[in-house]
């Protein structure tokens, strides 16, 4: 078994670039890994899921329970997903950690950084109005208490926050158990 790494932060704190960079380092390297992040479930598994609390929840439980299917079979998965809420990141946990090793990780960015670097335009329109129930904004993001890991993408680049991540898998044991690729 393998583990689920669960990146959690405020739209456009960096998580999926950062889980991106993670993901072609370890392939490089011949391990299994896959990445589901926010954007891909909602356009293929997720098709037409919303925005509120609830479907908020709805979507991410079953984002834990893929999750789970990979890890379990070897793949070390990284899941990117702003996950607002705290009680649904524990749901997840548990829903996880009945079989396989989960760890949060806070990506870190204040609101003032992530509006500024609004890569999708999204916060423009939140503040305009014209997207409802939008983390940050209009809904809130309850910050992780006590996450196994934080990258401050404020104060790391790229670079140094992808080393940490590496070495943090690294240290956890989590590439002991993620298959190989075959050649």
């Amino acid at each position: 078994m393998a583990g689920v790494i669960w990146l959690t932060g405020l739209p456009g704190s960096g998580k999926t670039t950062l889980a991106q960079r993670v993901k072609e380092a370890l392939e490089a390297r011949g391990y299994r890994v896959e990445l589901l992040d926010g954007d891909w479930v909602r356009k293929t598994i997720n098709v037409g899921a919303g925005f509120t609390r609830e479907e908020r929840e709805r979507h991410l439980l079953r984002v834990a329970w893929i999750a789970r299917l990979l890890a379990r079979n070897g793949v070390l998965t990284l899941c990117s997903f702003v996950s607002p809420y705290r009680s649904t990141r524990a749901r997840v946990r548990e829903i996880v950690e009945e079989e396989v090793p989960f760890h949060e990780v806070y990506v870190k960015a204040s609101l003032e950084t992530v509006i500024k670097r609004d890569p999708k335009g999204l916060y423009k329109k939140a503040l305009a109005g014209e997207i409802s129930n939008f983390t940050g904004i209009s809904d809130p993001y309850e910050e992780p208490q006590s996450p196994e890991l934080v990258i401050d993408t404020e104060r790391e680049t790229v670079e140094e926050s992808t080393q940490k991540l590496l070495g943090y898998i690294e240290s956890q044991g989590l590439l002991r158990d993620t298959c190989r690729k075959e050649p």
